[in-house]
C-alpha cells in the first residue's frame, strides 16, 4: 500500500478535505456564536412617503418589536420572523428585511393607505385589502364600505367605477352598499340613495347622471331617493316634508 503513490495521494486529499471541514465547521460556529459581529441597529422606514416617514406606525410599536421579536446577532437573526413580526402591525401591509454590512439590519415597511371604512369595526385599503385600524383616526372623512366577508374588493372596485361616473354632478358617495343577494345601493353626501340593483349598475348610474341635470335638477327638491332598477326610467321620492303643501289659512273678507 504505502508503495501505490495513487492511494497514498488519495488518501492525503481526504485527509486535507477532512481537516477543511472541520476547521470550517469550527471557524463557522465561532462566528455564528460570537460576539464578533452583534446586531447594533434596526433601521425602520416607510415606502409610502418620499422621505422615508412612517404616517401611522409608532415609534412605540417598532420599538417593542424590537425588543421581543429580534434575536441573534447579524449572522443568526431570523429575517422571515422579523417579517412575520412587523406586517402583524395594524397598519403595515408588507415589511422587507435584510442585512447591512456589518451591524445593520434594514426593515423598509409599506403601510395600508386607508380608502373607506369597512363597517365600524375596520378599514379598506386602495388595493381593497381590510386591515385592522379603525381605532387609529385617519386624516379627513372616509365612505363607509357595508357589504358580506370577502366583498371588500369588489366594494372598493365598483366605488372607484361610481365615483368616476358622478365627478360631472359632484355628488360624491358616503356610503356603498352591497347586499347579500349582490345589489347595489348608493349613499350621497346630499342626502340620497340610488338603487341600482343587481344588473348593469353603472349604465342605470349613468343615465341617472345624463338625466340629472335635463330634469332632476329642475325640481328645485332635494330627492330622497332613486330607484334606478327600471330599464326605461327611475322612480324618484321627495322627502315627506316636500310632499305636503303648506295649508292656505281660511280668511273671511270683513264686511
Amino acid at each position: 500500500m504505502w508503495d501505490n503513490h495513487h492511494m497514498l495521494q488519495l488518501l492525503a486529499n481526504l485527509l486535507f478535505a477532512l481537516v477543511a471541514l472541520a476547521a470550517t465547521y469550527t471557524i463557522g460556529s465561532w462566528m455564528v456564536n460570537s460576539s464578533v459581529f452583534p446586531l447594533k441597529q434596526v433601521s425602520v422606514s416607510g415606502i409610502n412617503s418620499g422621505n422615508g416617514e412612517l404616517r401611522h406606525v409608532t415609534r412605540e410599536q417598532i420599538d417593542k418589536v424590537v425588543r421581543s421579536k429580534i434575536a441573534g446577532n447579524f449572522l443568526t437573526v431570523d429575517l422571515d420572523a422579523t417579517r412575520d413580526a412587523f406586517e402583524k402591525l395594524p397598519w403595515v401591509r408588507t415589511a422587507t428585511v435584510r442585512r447591512h454590512w456589518p451591524q445593520t439590519l434594514e426593515v423598509t415597511l409599506e403601510e395600508h393607505v386607508a380608502m373607506a371604512r369597512w363597517g365600524s369595526e375596520a378599514l379598506v385599503n386602495t388595493h381593497g385589502e381590510v386591515f385592522d385600524g379603525a381605532a387609529i383616526t385617519v386624516d379627513g372623512e372616509l365612505p363607509v364600505f357595508i357589504g358580506p366577508p370577502e366583498s371588500s374588493f369588489d366594494v372598493a372596485r365598483q366605488y372607484a367605477t361610481f365615483s368616476k361616473l358622478l365627478q360631472p354632478l359632484r355628488q360624491n358617495i358616503v356610503q356603498l352598499n352591497l347586499s347579500l343577494r349582490r345589489a347595489w345601493r348608493i349613499h350621497l353626501e346630499n342626502g340620497t340613495v340610488l338603487e341600482l340593483g343587481r344588473d348593469q349598475m353603472e349604465t342605470r348610474l349613468a343615465r341617472y347622471v345624463l338625466a340629472y341635470d335635463r330634469s332632476l335638477a329642475q325640481l328645485n327638491q332635494q330627492l330622497s331617493y332613486v330607484d334606478l332598477r327600471y330599464s326605461n326610467g327611475f322612480a324618484v321620492r321627495m322627502p315627506e316634508a316636500s310632499q305636503q303643501e303648506p295649508r292656505k289659512p281660511n280668511l273671511k273678507k270683513a264686511a
